[in-house]
């Protein structure tokens, strides 16, 4: 190489971000009602508002990714068949897993409206409502993934968020920012 030529050295880095917002009722989700720290510890067993960065992508999910990058096949992650899941499960994530680890509680549940969106900022964020008969267990691990019939997990995260009963509202999203 001469002096006039530089080495690139090109990396491409995501970083997933999933968010659980929670709510006692639907009343207080209508209202936006914000707990006090020790009123949410005692409902949710966790933060009303949380963030959790420690995650990864999953094999089978970004094999998905350059298929649908380079192919006309593939199945989209997009409004028609993205769901985002949640299970009790605490078994440790590893990019070769192909599915939420929970043997029992286990629910999937499609996107909120105008989700997920992407096109700018170099992410996308699928976001989905768990309503009050819904999802009414410890909420310890986390995906999304292509629908159903698809099912190709692009992201899965272990972490212990508290337990959701009946009557409660919880809002999941993940935001997907590659860079």
């Amino acid at each position: 190489m001469n002096q006039n030529e530089k080495t690139i050295n090109e990396k491409l880095k995501a970083s997933p971000t999933w968010h659980i917002n929670r709510w006692a009722s639907e009343e207080d989700y209508k209202n936006k009602r914000v707990y006090s720290e020790e009123e949410a510890l005692k409902l949710f067993g966790a933060p009303q508002f949380t963030e959790i960065k420690k995650n990864i992508l999953l094999n089978i999910g970004i094999n998905e990714l350059w298929t649908l990058v380079c192919s006309a096949g593939g199945t989209r992650y997009d409004a028609a068949n993205a769901q985002l899941g949640v299970g009790d499960s605490t078994v440790v994530t590893a990019a070769t897993q192909t599915a939420l680890q929970a043997a029992v509680n286990v629910f999937w549940k499609g996107m909120m409206a105008a989700h997920p969106t992407f096109g700018t900022a170099q992410q996308a964020v699928w976001r989905s409502q768990f309503l009050g008969a819904e999802a009414n267990f410890a909420w310890n691990e986390f995906a999304v993934r292509n629908g159903a019939t698809a099912n190709r997990l692009l992201n899965r995260l272990v972490s212990a968020q508290g337990t959701k009963v009946a009557g409660h509202v919880w809002e999941l999203s993940l935001t997907i920012t590659l860079s």
